[in-house]
């Protein structure tokens, strides 16, 4: 082989390994993009997360309290009642 071909050779060598190289740092960076879209989606939904359990903490809270008002509510009817039934009795 002539010197010329042998650099030939090495130059051809060496453009395809940096086309591999270029290939391989082309794929780690769409990982690492989508590495770092995944966490984003992680973050949103822990947001979410975060939010419906506050709502449903909410929720729980004017659920116990309305219960709350509804035996108030009936205890009172009852009372109600029972002091009518005494006038009609009398």
């Amino acid at each position: 082989m002539a010197a010329g071909e042998t650099i030939r050779a090495a130059v051809e060598e060496l453009s395809k390994a940096l086309t591999s190289l270029d290939n391989a740092l082309d794929m780690r960076f769409d990982r690492e993009r989508d590495h770092g879209e995944i966490e984003g989606e992680v973050r949103r939904v822990n947001v979410d997360r975060s939010r419906l359990a506050q709502e449903l903490d909410q929720a729980e809270f004017r659920a116990n309290r309305l219960e709350e008002v509804n035996r108030e509510v009936s205890r009172r009817l009852v009372t109600a009642m029972e002091t009518i039934r005494a006038v009609l009795d009398r």
